[in-house]
């Protein structure tokens, strides 16, 4: 494994290594196995996987979900080393990338930056945007993976790379869960005792409304999803929707669209998302 804080420096290397197929794993560090799965599947199918470790400021609206988002550079770098391989780590400072202009670019994604998170998370679909634009021109990977988690970020990458006429194939990858049923993800970290055994409801929750689809339209499943965490007081409900798994737009009606349930929600001040094929 070779670790570059500079992405010259890599493609320097890059360049001298004879590789038909580039993967990229773009995170923001924290790992855990739901990233390690990723970088596994991109080594299945990859002569060289490049994860990028990189805290993005351009796409936190909140300054202090910035400060708080764990970094753990030393322990992601162990957790990589085990994995063999062929496997480059990018760990940049942010004027690496950002070239000293810490800003984000602008993008028109349309409805699909308006809903969901992009209604709770001013800001937060350009900053994504903006990055992950700036790794794949840094890095030109040919291939790049993400996990269904923010299935909404990867519907604007998606768009991104279509808008944009960059050269990379996007492979959406399945969620990966705790043996509880919670969703893996670097915010867990910050949930203490209690919170983290009270935050598999989340996904027992998505379950029981998928159970109710045959009986009940999804106007009356997030009715009963929003009157079910209003008597939880620990949760803080931001948003349930059953929505168009491309447009992200709600449904009156199933009516064999394809759709997915989607959930963002507050445990002990830590915000949490997940969502399940409807």
């Amino acid at each position: 494994m070779k670790v570059f804080y500079q992405y010259k420096e890599l493609n320097v290397a890059k360049n001298k290594y004879p590789a038909k197929s580039i993967g990229l794993v773009p995170t923001m560090g924290a790992l855990h196995e739901g990233h390690i799965t990723l970088v596994k599947r991109a080594l299945e199918d990859n002569d060289l996987v490049l994860v990028s470790i990189f805290v993005n400021p351009t796409q936190f609206d909140n300054k202090n979900d910035l400060k708080n988002y764990p970094k753990t550079l030393e322990s992601d770098l162990t957790k990589l080393q085990t994995l063999g391989g062929n496997v480059w780590v990018y760990a940049p400072e942010a004027d690496d990338l950002y070239n000293n202009k810490i800003e984000p670019r602008v993008y028109n994604f349309g409805k699909l930056e308006t809903t969901m998170e992009g209604a709770h998370r001013e800001g937060h679909f350009q900053g994504v945007a903006t990055v992950v634009q700036k790794l794949f021109e840094a890095l030109q990977p040919t291939v790049a993976y993400f996990g269904e988690k923010d299935y909404q970020q990867l519907q604007i990458i998606t768009a991104l790379v279509r808008q944009e006429n960059i050269p990379v194939v996007i492979v959406s990858c399945p969620i990966i869960r705790h043996e509880d049923g919670l969703a893996m993800s670097s915010r867990n970290k910050r949930l203490n005792i209690k919170e983290r055994a009270m935050a598999p409801v989340i996904y027992e929750t998505l379950q029981k409304a998928v159970a109710l689809k045959d009986i009940h339209s999804p106007p009356q499943i997030e009715s009963w999803i929003t009157e079910f965490f209003a008597h939880q007081p620990e949760f803080d409900l931001e948003y349930f929707s059953i929505a168009d798994i491309q447009t992200l737009e709600k449904v009156s009606a199933l009516n064999g669209s394809k759709t997915r349930a989607f959930i963002a929600i507050k445990l002990g001040g830590v915000r949490l998302i997940d969502n399940i094929k409807f």
